[in-house]
């Protein structure tokens, strides 16, 4: 099996699809802002008469019979659907292997992992098979692969863009991921994430609780007048030399455009209370998105295993979802609702913290990419073990907690040549203003 980011071409639908639009073009027609542009889709989206799986083995043949809401969306404004990437099974993993489909790799570096769950939309991005893909980010999922494989990447505010049609709720279960499950992309430049976001945002009567919220007008601030929040890194989860290097770097180059530059952490953060917050409703929303069988809880139980047991104890007891193991034996309601009760508390707290802010710096990880491993087993970060999950999503899952949407810009190389980025968090229901800033901050940073 090769280690493409795609599991799936649809080579003789991408021409018609194609030879439409230009035929459409001669006829002085056009379908709408994404007329005749050739785009991915990641394995998690339903696509009418094209095989969906998730990467989940009792899916390998499932197709559906309708296309998620953000696949119509796409279509109807013209794009070309080329085929389906790659991705971690169910969406579960912050590597992109899964039962189906081999592996995919870092497009810089094959013995890397181009991160999960989106690797293969990252990669496919990165290696300019694709200009545009659609992924989901639960705890990261767009953030991390778009940091390691050198791509823009966008996590909408949750609810902002229809989850219908999206696998992480296999077929037939309830619809379990109502919070924190967001829709993203990536592509090659801010304005490609500011246009197919524009094209997916929206209302949806096959979701009742995506709000009317019509998309933000930006202030159309000079850089000058911006004022950004800056996190070099959680002092509990600090990030490699590399990365602290590289943010080092940004920050004198935009202090000397004008912005207000200020370090900053939201007032009482402590990260063990909101990874703990995080991991407790994550454990409640996916439980009964799969079936409960030994496939599954194989796959949960190693997972548990190797959080409780592998990273340096001191790490390990922020991030450990062996914490939760007793809520997820017997959960209730009114734990659930206890758990909501405290996410509201958190994003009051920090959609309040972030007022005085323009946008929010952070890093996207405390590592860039690292060597394919199995899943869940610790990483070393300048000779420390980190627990798996800590490494990976310690930057991105309070955003994810919070509601709040974000953008990863890339900043710089390792000496490996493995691409990095960093986070720029914005304040909710507000991704036109937040990408408006970033494309300033990217101009002053990537421009050639």
């Amino acid at each position: 099996m090769n280690s493409m980011p795609f599991v799936r071409y649809d080579e003789a639908g991408a021409r018609h699809q194609a030879q439409l639009a230009d035929t459409a073009i001669a006829q002085g027609e056009t379908w709408g802002p994404l007329h005749g542009v050739p785009i991915t889709i990641k394995d998690i989206f339903e696509t009418a008469g094209l095989r969906t799986t998730a990467g989940y083995l009792p899916l390998k043949d499932y197709v559906p019979t309708q296309d998620a809401t953000i696949v119509a969306r796409l279509r109807a404004a013209g794009a070309v659907i080329m085929g389906k990437t790659n991705l971690a099974e169910l969406a579960g993993d912050y590597q992109s292997t899964n039962s189906l489909f081999a592996r995919v790799n870092n497009p810089w570096h094959v013995d890397y992992t181009p991160g999960g769950s989106s690797g293969g939309s990252a990669a496919a991005v990165a290696a300019h098979l694709s200009p545009f893909d659609v992924g989901n980010d639960f705890a990261g999922s767009v953030r991390q692969p778009a940091h390691f494989c050198g791509v823009y990447g966008l996590k909408s505010t949750d609810r902002r863009i229809s989850t219908a049609g999206q696998i992480p709720e296999v077929p037939g279960m309830p619809t379990c991921l109502r919070h924190m499950m967001t829709v993203g992309c990536f592509a090659r430049s801010i304005a490609d994430l500011r246009l197919g976001f524009a094209v997916m945002a929206g209302i949806d009567r096959r979701r009742p609780d995506v709000p009317l919220m019509p998309l933000d007008v930006p202030a159309d601030k000079l850089l000058s007048q911006l004022r950004i929040a800056w996190s070099a890194e959680w002092a509990a989860v600090p990030v490699g030399q590399e990365i602290r290097s590289a943010l080092q770097s940004v920050k004198p180059t935009l202090l000397a455009t004008g912005v207000s530059l200020t370090d900053w952490q939201p007032p009482d953060f402590n990260l063990a209370t909101i990874l703990n917050l995080y991991t407790r409703l994550a454990v409640y929303v996916n439980l009964y998105a799969q079936p409960v069988n030994r496939y599954t809880l194989r796959r949960a139980v190693t997972q548990l295993w190797r959080s409780a047991t592998q990273g340096e104890p001191e790490l390990r007891s922020l991030g450990n979802f062996a914490q939760v193991i007793p809520e997820l034996l017997n959960p209730s309601l009114k734990g659930y609702f206890e758990a909501l009760t405290e996410r509201d508390r958190w994003i009051a707290e920090l959609e309040a913290a972030l007022d005085p802010w323009d946008v929010w710096i952070t890093p996207v990880a405390a590592t860039t990419a690292f060597t394919h491993r199995p899943a869940w087993s610790a990483i070393d970060i300048d000779g420390r073990s980190y627990p798996y999950a800590l490494a990976n999503g310690a930057y991105t899952m309070p955003c994810n907690l919070s509601g709040h949407p974000a953008v990863v810009i890339p900043i710089g190389r390792t000496r490996q040549a493995l691409p990095m980025g960093m986070q720029i968090v914005g304040k909710r229901w507000r991704e036109m203003e937040l990408l408006a800033i970033a494309a300033e901050l990217d101009t002053v940073l990537n421009s050639v």
